[in-house]
């Protein structure tokens, strides 16, 4: 069981010696999940605890609000993503205006008196302190003063090209979830409460559950398939299966509200309440303005047989 902290600099417990990884983590992509294996792969040879340094809110929504990015993952989504990499303790720093100035060797600081890291790995790009004064050459300066070793990873993505949160949501931005998910090493996955909606997929003969969704980002207006599941709450949905989402403004119906609706082919049950985690696998269409209520059924009908082709030529 990984142990997470939620302290500030000054009040974290003493819990070293360990082998640390430092990063704002959004999304947790492939390639901060390399750098979080390594680490733990690290740790685990010389016998030290793995510990991932990490922050939230994200700085640039203390530091510049007006640039702050549609964040990719919820904390807890992060948090998960650590443990499942095989971290032993996450410390989330809160990040506040004070904090964001404190001095890289004030920040080094604190992280050695409650970490005593012996090896510290990041992003080769990695900055932190105020203005985003420290970089590697910081870090690698700081440990071979303080005996720690520092190791970077340079963060590629499978194309050769850079590797990035940044990269990520502009892909979900296209709509293009397959290249998201080759730059995350998983697919964008919302995940969020089943509520209520206008009912107008049952009217429609395609019943569809309504997702609150809790991440920032969404990928662009449309059609998709999705892999939709319900852990531990129904036994129809505890295995993955075929979902087809829409993500948009339903401009059929002159709708003013951007909703998350799944529609889950054969499914029967109530779902009001219940928490869907939806992974987005293939754009099937962009959103659409229909002449006619029939056109639209005519065409989630459509949909439905398109997304059930795909699901089956890959998923069998």
């Amino acid at each position: 069981m990984m142990e997470v902290w939620h302290h500030t600099l000054e009040a974290a417990p003493i819990s070293g010696p360990c082998v640390v990884t430092l990063g704002t983590f959004d999304g947790v992509h492939a390639g901060h999940r390399e750098l979080l294996r390594i680490a733990a792969g690290r740790a685990r040879a010389a016998g030290l605890r793995a510990a991932v340094v990490t922050f939230d809110p994200h700085p640039t929504v203390v530091v510049a609000p007006q640039r702050r990015p549609r964040l990719l993952m919820t904390l807890e989504q992060r948090l998960e993503a650590f443990a499942a990499e095989g971290m032993d303790l996450a410390w989330v720093i809160p990040f506040s205006r004070p904090f964001s100035e404190l001095s890289p060797a004030a920040f080094l600081g604190g992280v050695r008196r409650a970490l005593a890291p012996v090896e510290l790995h990041v992003g080769r790009a990695f900055c932190f302190g105020r203005d985003r004064s420290g970089t590697v050459e910081t870090l690698e300066a700081w440990g071979a003063a303080h005996g720690c070793a520092v190791h970077t990873l340079a963060l590629r993505a499978p194309d050769g090209g850079r590797l990035s949160s940044t990269r990520i949501r502009e892909a979900l931005d296209r709509g293009e979830v397959e290249a998201a998910a080759e730059l995350l090493g998983h697919p964008y996955t919302l995940t969020g409460v089943v509520v209520e909606g206008d009912r107008r997929g049952r009217h429609l003969g395609f019943p569809t559950a309504n997702l609150a969704w809790e991440q920032e980002q969404l990928p662009a207006f449309g059609v998709y398939v999705t892999e939709a599941c319900l852990p531990h709450h129904h036994p129809q949905l505890e295995s993955p299966r075929l979902g087809l989402t829409n993500v948009g403004e339903k401009p059929t119906f002159e709708g003013q509200r951007l909703t998350v609706e799944t529609h889950l082919p054969e499914f029967e049950g109530d779902l009001y309440g219940a928490r869907l985690h939806l992974r987005f696998l293939h754009r099937i269409r962009g959103e659409a303005r229909f002449a006619s209520v029939d056109e639209l059924r005519t065409q989630i009908t459509r949909d439905v047989a398109t997304g059930k082709a795909w699901w089956a030529a890959r998923r069998g």
